[in-house]
C-alpha cells in the first residue's frame, strides 16, 4: 500500500508554530512514529506553501497511489483550484487537521475542498494522520472484498 501525505502552508513549523495548538513535534519526527505503525505501507511525504505545488503533487500521485491525506492548512478554506484537483483524481483523499476547525475562527468552520474527499478527520493533534491511514487501509481492503 502506498500513501501519499500532503501538508500545505505552514506545515512545515509544525514544533515551532503556536505549540499549544499544533504540539511540539515537527512532522518530520511524527512521520517516523507513523513508519513504525505501519512497515507495510509505503509513506511518500510532501510539503509546500504554494497552492500550484500542492496542485502539481495532488496530480501527480492522485492516479497511482492508494490514497493521499491532506492537511492542506488555510487553502482549506480558500482554494477552489485545490478542491477541484481532488475532484479530478481517482485515488481516494482523506482532509486532516490537527485542530477542531469546527471550534475556531468562523472563517475557519468551512472547508472547500471537504466535499471532494473521502473523509474529514480533525481535532485529534498529529494522531489524526494516523486515524487517516487507518481509514485508508479499510477503503483499500473493501475494495478487495
Amino acid at each position: 500500500m502506498q500513501i501519499e501525505i500532503i501538508n500545505g502552508p505552514n506545515l512545515n513549523l509544525l514544533g515551532k508554530r503556536e505549540p499549544e495548538k499544533y504540539g511540539h513535534s515537527s512532522f518530520d519526527d511524527y512521520l517516523v512514529i507513523l513508519k513504525s505503525l505501519y512497515p507495510g505501507v509505503i509513506f511518500n511525504y510532501y510539503q509546500s506553501n504554494t497552492e500550484g505545488d500542492i496542485i502539481n503533487e495532488i496530480q501527480r500521485t492522485g492516479f497511482s497511489y492508494d490514497g493521499i491525506i491532506l492537511n492542506a492548512g488555510g487553502y482549506t478554506h480558500t482554494s477552489v483550484s485545490i478542491t477541484d484537483a481532488i475532484a479530478a483524481i481517482s485515488s481516494p483523499v482523506i482532509e486532516v487537521h490537527i485542530t477542531n476547525i469546527s471550534a475556531r475562527e468562523e472563517y475557519r468552520h468551512t472547508s472547500l475542498i471537504g466535499k471532494n474527499c473521502f473523509g474529514s478527520i480533525s481535532g485529534f493533534g498529529l494522531d489524526s494522520y494516523r486515524l487517516a491511514v487507518e481509514a485508508l487501509i479499510e477503503i483499500s481492503n473493501s475494495k478487495k472484498r
